[in-house]
């Protein structure tokens, strides 16, 4: 597969940008490759700079569930667009879009838009300690909830202690007031309640753990989140960046029958477009300004031509609720399949996933928590990515990512990536 034109491009960015790119993962430097450059996208396939074809198990990190360029969503863009991109005021795109968010998921009552998952976060935890009054958060080891100081903390492997910096540039007083937990094990988050009595604000989660590969919440483990929170006075955060509107129109929150006190949203409420948003009971939102004095603001936040891609998305979703019933079922057959072949060599890897959400684990442990991600092999990954690229796969180039399916894909499509598997496990035999 000829790439001469991405390398190009590989060269020339990485003399302007740092590491060449504006997103870290986008570097492939965790898999020994260079990264592909794309030109355009077409339902389920992305095209490089060269040319090549590729099937899209990325999505935009999710939010392409109808696929790439849906007609809905383009003819929402360009019709915006001829009107103006945006005006810094109010519009009746934005009260539209939030009303039917409000009314699709019952956890939310009311919503502020923003700019950014990372946004949604750091404004839905100030909120949170607006409303209650204190500061102290915990978080799972594991978890990613954007780049915001207080969230980039480095979790001790399950020993309960404030946080450290994840990365240079955050002071230690900025993560002093986080707290981390172990995800699925519902008694390290006990020990941080008994340790911080009346201090912790909130605890924020992804539902569906996503960023170190896909990771389940165990029977009744955000059940038991939900009590722990009632029981001490805190707020119960659901980071939907990635599940929202994804396992459903209700999100985690409906597929799983709990219901916290504040959600967070990202780019599939946009359609795609650079969007975030955070809702939740109207009594803890009325604490942002205007209403309260929680400061929030973005000259950006609500964008029309964002606002209109998202309203065309979501409609299309509650219209044809037979999207999700086709994305999942083609979720499990991935699952499925990917699991008779490494029955099929005899390797000791697993597959996780829930719905139209999937990773491969390159490990003979069960993943349940970050500890257990960690264990995978990653060379073995990066050889096995590297190998699916060159059949014509986009893959995640990461480990500890979610493989994303969409309404545009076909079970063909997985048939391919199935054989194209079989075929690198055994190619390493050889």
């Amino acid at each position: 597969m000829n790439r001469e034109n991405s390398d190009m491009l590989w060269e020339r960015a990485k003399r302007v940008m740092p590491g060449g790119v504006n997103s870290p993962v986008r570097a492939y430097a965790a898999v020994g490759e260079n990264p592909v450059f794309i030109k355009r996208a077409k339902g389920q396939y992305v095209y490089d700079e060269d040319g090549n074809r590729y099937t899209d198990y990325i999505g935009s990190w999710g939010p392409m569930i109808l696929g790439h360029n849906d007609p809905r969503i383009v003819s929402a863009v360009k019709r915006q667009s001829e009107l103006g991109m945006s005006y810094g005021a109010c519009t009746k795109a934005e009260v539209l879009l939030a009303e039917l968010i409000c009314s699709l998921v019952p956890c939310v009552e009311m919503i502020r838009m923003v700019n950014s998952g990372t946004e949604a976060v750091m404004s839905a935890v100030r909120a949170a300690r607006g409303f209650t009054g204190k500061s102290k958060v915990i978080k799972f080891e594991g978890c990613y909830h954007g780049h915001a100081d207080m969230m980039l903390v480095r979790a001790g492997s399950g020993t309960m202690t404030t946080g450290s910096p994840d990365s240079l540039g955050v002071p230690e007083g900025c993560v002093k007031d986080t707290l981390s937990a172990v995800y699925n094990d519902i008694d390290s988050v006990k020990r941080l309640f008994e340790r911080n009595r009346n201090e912790i604000a909130c605890v924020i989660a992804e539902p569906v753990a996503a960023n170190m590969g896909v990771v389940t919440p165990e029977k009744g483990f955000l059940r038991d989140l939900r009590k722990i929170c009632n029981e001490n006075n805190a707020l119960l955060i659901f980071d939907e960046v990635i599940t929202g509107f994804r396992l459903g129109t209700e999100g985690a929150s409906g597929y799983f029958d709990v219901r916290p006190d504040l959600v967070t949203y990202g780019k599939i409420i946009g359609g795609g477009m650079p969007v975030g948003a955070y809702g939740g009971r109207k009594g803890i939102m009325s604490v942002v300004s205007p209403l309260g004095g929680v400061y929030q603001a973005g000259t950006l936040s609500g964008n029309p031509v964002a606002m209109e891609a998202g309203l065309a998305q979501l409609k299309a979703l509650c219209e044809n609720p037979q999207i999700y019933e086709n994305i999942n079922s083609l979720g499990e057959y991935m699952r499925e399949g990917l699991r008779t072949i490494i029955e099929k060599h005899n390797l000791p890897y697993s597959v996780n996933g829930i719905g139209s959400l999937s990773t491969l684990f390159f490990s003979d442990k069960k993943i349940r928590d970050y500890g257990s991600a960690k264990s995978s092999d990653r060379e073995t990954f990066g050889r096995f990515f590297r190998f699916m690229l060159k059949r014509g796969n986009f893959l995640p180039p990461s480990q500890f990512e979610a493989i994303f399916i969409s309404a545009a894909h076909t079970k063909a499509d997985i048939d391919r990536t199935l054989n194209d598997a079989d075929d690198f496990f055994t190619a390493e035999k050889n």
